[in-house]
């Protein structure tokens, strides 16, 4: 064979390999309608809002020198937030904001690869497509082509949005954000040749994103405006030190192309060395004689991971917030206007008392994010097809769903409990009122759990849409009190209307109507669910 040959077989052959993926790409798009849009949209909204924030907090440039001071000398501010750079606006929103944005688009990164290359496989969707005229590697292609556009997207919002504060500096924090994504997303498509799994793909994923987090955190705490090394070794580090308003290194970039290139490489290598459905980790081969004996003991099987990981989570957030209590509370008594958001956010007691609640309603805004997420673990089983081989046994569709449901609404109970202890633990006192503070954000995440089992239970199709009520949540409890929105606007929130402890007075008509909602909606949502068809 000639080596004109050879070239023009390695050519068709790589040209087989990617057929289809034009295709793949705007069916993954098009299924992604809802999703990639919301998250951009709160990603962007979260950037492009803060300069305005920053602005009416931190209006002279004296107020920003003494910010950039005070945020200097506090590591435990630094670990939550970063050194800061400069003390423009456009320098000032990227400490402020780049590092979050770009958790953000990480998270939406790895959510869209892995649907669209493990999910699909697990489902036995890919095998179906793979029958077809479709290459070897058009799936995985065609799902980072995904987060591709989406990173994109994301990244030319916030150029444009900045660049009254400066085009270098938004390009720099748009690039970087995106970079960010991407990178992993190329991390999720390695972890999804590794893994039989999408649930452990995403959990293994999440949990380098955590430790890339950390890494940054601890590097920052322990520098004083330098560069750790364990800051450089985390992407979020690298977003960080690209400096945006702040004398950009572009070179930073550079870390993120490679980064990108080499994961691609090594998940394009693997995906080429397995067969579809499996994985390079082995799994475990269950016992030969079911041990399960309920539909609850499945359920708890099927969820355990999720819950042990959230659960880590919420405590460890609440030691970090509880630890940086006194000095955030320090940084904000020097300025009014800081004071009057944390007092929109938690009311107006003590500013100690202020934060706390302030910082135990975002914990409550996540939560929401825990429960939807574990409500649609039913929406998932059910459109997998595993619903059906368990409903086909003598187990009715009611006792199936509680025991999801238990584990949604119980496990939101115990993250919000593990908080409390972890804020208790961080701020070393008030453990009873900070408890009880948590708890009270309960019945706001169960309205939310509630309307995500109603839109599964009537309408399975738009389940989906519970996590755009649990975005516009989020969305309205952390943007809304910096932005000044009517409070009839933050009052569309079921968070809006509980008691602001602690500190505040206890009110309980508000905590009993919204847990009378909650047990409304899922009633609604199990009487749907009974009368429909179940789909395989």
């Amino acid at each position: 064979m000639t080596a004109a040959t050879t070239a023009f077989a390695a050519r068709t052959g790589g040209s087989r390999q990617l057929a289809g993926t034009g295709t793949l790409l705007k069916l993954s798009l098009r299924r992604d309608r809802v999703m990639i849009p919301l998250w951009i949209a709160v990603n962007a909204l979260m950037v492009l809002s803060m300069p305005g924030t920053l602005k009416g907090l931190y209006g002279t440039a004296a107020e920003r020198a003494d910010l950039a001071d005070q945020m200097t000398a506090d590591s435990s501010l630094r670990a939550m937030v970063g050194p800061v750079f400069g003390q423009s606006l456009g320098a000032l929103t990227a400490w402020r904001i780049g590092v979050y944005a770009g958790l953000l688009a990480a998270v939406m990164s790895l959510l869209v690869v892995v649907r669209h290359t493990r999910d699909e496989e697990e489902s036995g969707r890919q095998e179906l497509i793979s029958s077809a005229m479709v290459g070897r590697r058009a799936p995985l292609t065609a799902a980072l082509l995904a987060a591709a556009v989406a990173n994109a997207v994301l990244a030319l919002v916030i150029t444009v949005g900045l660049a009254g504060q400066g085009a270098a500096g938004a390009l720099a924090l748009g690039l970087g954000v995106a970079g960010a994504g991407l990178v992993f997303a190329t991390m999720a498509a390695i972890v999804a040749q590794l893994t039989e799994s999408a649930r452990l793909a995403r959990g293994l994923t999440g949990a380098v994103l955590g430790a890339a987090f950390v890494l940054r955190a601890a590097g920052d705490a322990g520098s004083n405006g330098g560069s750790s090394v364990l800051t450089w070794l985390s992407p979020l580090g690298w977003l960080e030190n690209l400096r945006p308003y702040a004398g950009e290194r572009w070179w930073v970039l550079l870390l993120f192309a490679a980064a990108v290139l080499v994961q691609c490489g090594v998940a394009y290598a693997l995906a080429g060395r397995r067969d579809i459905g499996m994985g390079f980790l082995t799994v475990r081969p269950g016992p030969a004689v079911g041990r399960l004996g309920s539909a609850a003991a499945l359920a708890w099987r099927l969820q355990r991971g999720g819950v042990l990981g959230w659960s880590i989570g919420f405590f460890l957030a609440g030691v970090v917030y509880g630890g940086m209590t006194d000095g955030a509370t320090k940084l904000v008594g020097d300025n009014d206007k800081a004071r009057q958001i944390f007092e929109r956010m938690g009311g107006r007691s003590g500013l100690t008392d202020t934060f706390l609640a302030a910082m135990v309603g975002i914990m409550g805004l996540v939560a929401a994010l825990y429960i939807v997420a574990s409500v649609l673990r039913l929406n998932g089983e059910e459109t997998s097809g595993r619903a059906e081989a368990v409903l086909a046994n003598a187990v009715g569709r009611l006792r199936w769903a509680a025991g999801h449901l238990v584990i949604a609404f119980g496990g939101a109970a115990l993250l919000m409990l593990l908080a409390g202890l972890g804020f208790a633990a961080g701020y070393g006192k008030e453990t009873g009122p900070i408890l009880g503070a948590c708890l009270v954000q309960l019945p706001a995440v169960w309205v939310i759990g509630g309307l995500a089992v109603l839109l599964y239970g009537v309408l399975p199709r738009g389940a989906v849409g519970a996590w755009g009520v649990a975005g516009a949540a989020l969305l309205i409890g952390w943007v809304g009190p910096a932005l000044n929105l009517p409070q009839t606007v933050l009052d569309l929130s079921p968070f809006g209307h509980l008691p602001k402890l602690p500190g505040g007075e206890m009110h309980w008509l508000p905590v009993l109507v919204l847990t009378a909602l909650a047990m409304v909606l899922v009633a609604g949502g199990l009487v749907g669910l009974r009368r429909r068809d179940v789909s395989g």
